[in-house]
């Protein structure tokens, strides 16, 4: 472990992109300093099963047993459970491996059994060897609804797997946000932060479904410590998934000045890649340029440094 900084570290993560950047910083940062908070409004039910695809991303990710072609699920998974659904005359569309399948059972049971999301993560990771703390930001639940052009109000993950991100977004929003409560540890986990990362998520499907949840701006605008975001984007195009084609749809900009307005009130420096660096000057907030893509375990590594040693610079 490099570690870069003894400072108390928060991350704020979803999707695989995030995920990666989680994983540099937990090589950087002592595990008893190092805190992600993860999006739940990915999560739903299928087969009976509470499945969490956001926080198993990061889970997996850091416990270092992700599959590294996809960034999501196990790596050497197997498929025989979706061979014997299809047998029977379903159509999975959902992939869930037979080794992951486990992940999602055990939650599904610990739930029932009264065990809050958080006791759930905690008890997943820990078995996992997961440094770091993961913690769901809310314990209740709050779902991404997508409303589109072609086939009208879609859960979030009939949009972006059935239907893999290609109708029109005309909406989104996020139900049930508004009657949550983030967790009393991942606000302790904001107002103790020396240093709050968002990660380099999609803002609309990964970020903003934390902040709607209500306590979490506060928190953010109360910090005692520095908040940068890392841009998702390069060169004008997301690095994966749809954020930049929903964004678009949605009315709004992906270039570095777009994701300061976008994060107005909440960040305090914003970190973008070379190909971005013309738009620099034209920035409210501090701006670091560096290689942004991750292609690597080491440039995970790396890019954590950068912003860490960075932020310390502005924490000065």
């Amino acid at each position: 472990m490099v570690h870069v900084t003894e400072s108390r570290v928060v991350a704020l993560a979803g999707g695989v992109g995030g995920a990666k950047l989680a994983y540099g910083l937990a090589q950087c940062v002592p595990s008893e300093r190092l805190t992600v908070i993860g999006n739940v409004a990915d999560d739903f039910t299928l087969y009976g099963l509470h499945i969490s695809p956001d926080l198993d991303t990061v889970m997996y990710t850091l416990a270092g047993l992700a599959n590294p072609k996809t960034g999501w699920g196990l790596a050497g998974d197997s498929w025989q459970m979706l061979d014997m659904l299809t047998r029977y005359g379903e159509q999975p569309w959902f992939r869930l491996g037979d080794r992951d399948l486990a992940t999602h059972l055990l939650r599904t049971q610990w739930l029932a059994a009264g065990l809050s999301l958080t006791e759930v993560t905690a008890r997943l990771a820990e078995a996992l060897g997961m440094p770091g703390r993961l913690l769901p930001v809310t314990d209740e639940p709050v779902r991404t609804m997508v409303e589109t052009v072609e086939h009208g109000t879609l859960g979030f993950q009939e949009y972006f797997v059935r239907h893999r991100w290609q109708p029109t977004v005309r909406q989104v929003w996020y139900q049930g946000a508004g009657d949550a409560r983030a967790t009393d540890a991942a606000l302790s986990a904001l107002r103790a932060a020396d240093v709050i990362v968002f990660c380099p998520s999609n803002p609309v499907l990964s970020i903003e479904p934390i902040l709607a949840v209500p306590g979490v701006r506060q928190a953010l605008q109360a910090r005692r410590g520095v908040c940068v975001a890392v841009s998702p984007f390069v060169g004008g195009k997301a690095v994966k998934g749809p954020a930049d084609k929903l964004m678009g749809e949605l009315g709004l900009g992906i270039t570095p000045p777009d994701l300061i307005r976008y994060y107005v009130g909440l960040i305090d420096g914003l970190v973008i890649d070379e190909a971005d660096r013309a738009l620099a000057g034209e920035c409210a907030v501090p701006v670091l340029v560096t290689p942004t893509l991750m292609r690597s375990d080491a440039d995970k590594v790396h890019l954590a440094e950068k912003v860490l040693h960075w932020v310390e610079g502005l924490h000065g």
